[in-house]
């Protein structure tokens, strides 16, 4: 890490570097080790929905109908993939640069969070800790 530099600037500026590449070099991990996982995980959720980590939105296709979809992610480059991604799917989604040890949101603000595939590339203070389990309401998600 450069000085100064802390661990989500460097993931940012990690994805945002290989986001072009990320759908095509994910595909085969994930026929190989989950692969329904996606499918699974997005199923579950219903109301209003908050993705962390939403990447290229990857995602997206998995969603049950009449869902209110929102995403956030550090990268600006996957943030923008998964924009086109959700435009050619037809989906309204509100996505933004975030990172998830400081969501911009009130807590009890969404009835799931889904996160898929990105534990390990955020902070321990990410979607583990209290601030983002605050974003569900009380049914969890």
């Amino acid at each position: 890490m450069g000085k100064g530099e802390d661990a989500n600037e460097r993931t940012r500026r990690l994805w945002d570097r290989y986001a072009p590449r990320y759908d095509r070099q994910i595909a085969r991990s994930e026929r190989l080790l989950f692969p329904d996982g996606r499918a699974w995980a997005c199923s579950q959720a219903s109301g209003d929905v908050l993705e962390v980590a939403v990447g290229t939105g990857l995602n997206l296709s998995y969603y049950p109908v009449g869902i209110a979809f929102t995403g956030v992610d550090l990268s600006a480059a996957m943030l923008a993939i998964a924009r086109d991604r959700a435009k050619s799917l037809g989906i309204d989604a509100d996505l933004r640069e975030a990172s998830a040890d400081a969501l911009p949101f009130d807590d009890a603000r969404f009835d799931t969070v889904v996160c898929t595939v990105s534990l390990c590339n955020i902070p321990a203070t990410g979607p583990r800790s209290p601030r983002c389990t605050g974003c569900s309401g009380p049914a969890g998600g």
